[in-house]
């Protein structure tokens, strides 16, 4: 059975759901905007920041956009705020603070 997943939401009755282990689309992870879940915000220091890249590929949601070799700001509508790219900055290019905002 087929569903379209983008249609499914929190008013969706359980008999509209998609069935267990069932993989209905891909790529639709980027429609559900999961950022808001976090508690903590990565801040990011454009003035500190060496363009080494090293934050970027250790993103689980791929939320550092890499374009033309050099990274920008967040992608905060799906960063879940784990601080692994701040970690992982060696020099102090990333921040993390507490809250959504």
């Amino acid at each position: 059975m087929k569903h379209d997943i983008t249609k499914i939401n929190e008013t969706t009755p359980h008999t509209g759901l998609t069935e267990g282990m069932h993989i209905c689309a891909t790529g639709t992870s980027k429609l559900f905007k999961t950022g808001e879940w976090r508690n903590f915000t990565p801040d990011y220091h454009e003035d500190k920041c060496k363009q080494c890249l090293l934050c970027a590929p250790v993103c689980p949601d791929s939320s550092i956009p890499v374009t033309d070799g050099k990274r920008a700001g967040f992608d905060l509508d799906h960063c879940k705020g784990c601080g692994i790219c701040a970690k992982v900055c060696p020099f102090g290019a990333i921040t993390m603070r507490e809250g959504v905002n």
